[in-house]
């Protein structure tokens, strides 16, 4: 029996688009299996599973649906240059596979759920640091994110320290496996550190000096600071 989860989640990705004037969608009908509709790309090795939505420029208007959250196997989204609106939905956050995301020139509003949802934890931002963890630029140019050239759009160093913030360290840091610096020192964290920072086998730095974490920090392999 044939997967029909990407099918239907992007059926109700179309349901979000309120115009469609170049008719970029007009393809996604049943006279065409969904791996064949405009802008949607699947899997050679995983059968009718999407892996691209490269929708750009084709003036889109609407909002993204929650949906996309079933489409697990994402590994690019592309948006840009069409006239979203709304929040971007937090689930994009759980697409741990995906690896470009592209909604720049869109009027999404409130901050993007970024492949981690790092930034949930953070409840006061006063020197507006983060204000830069938004659609207008690739997560790779957000402030306090470097990304490898090896490894293109994957986070290495995470260096948020003397940013002011206040807040709790989020579990979902576990998604950034590239990671091999985190600096954290001379904020207001509290809480628990996240056990799942154990898991980061790249991790070579990580400092959280001058903060307010409770217990014990987990465990970490290759940790040399």
């Amino acid at each position: 029996m044939k997967n029909k989860t990407d099918q239907l989640a992007l059926i109700a990705l179309k349901d979000g688009i309120t115009h469609d004037p170049l008719g970029r969608l007009s393809s996604w009908n049943g006279s065409l299996h969904f791996c064949q509709w405009s802008g949607v790309y699947c899997s050679r090795r995983h059968v009718h599973r999407v892996t691209q939505l490269n929708l750009f420029s084709d003036g889109l208007v609407g909002s993204l649906s929650p949906h996309i959250g079933n489409l697990t196997f994402l590994r690019t989204i592309d948006l840009q240059n069409n006239s979203f609106h709304g929040k971007v939905p937090s689930v994009i956050g759980g697409l741990f596979r995906l690896q470009v995301l592209v909604l720049s020139n869109n009027s999404f509003e409130g901050m993007i759920p970024t492949i981690t949802n790092l930034s949930d934890g953070i409840t006061h931002d006063p020197l507006g640091r983060l204000n830069s963890w938004n659609g207008s630029l690739h997560f790779c140019r957000w402030s306090g994110v470097y990304c490898s050239r090896r490894h293109v759009r994957r986070v290495t160093q995470l260096n948020l320290f003397s940013y002011g913030l206040v807040g709790s360290l989020s579990p979902h840091i576990r998604n950034l496996t590239f990671l091999r610096t985190i600096d954290l020192q001379n904020n207001s964290f509290h809480g628990k550190v996240p056990s799942v920072i154990g898991g980061l086998f790249r991790l070579q730095v990580l400092v959280l000096s001058n903060n307010s974490f409770g217990g014990v920090i987990p465990t970490i392999t290759n940790l040399s600071s």
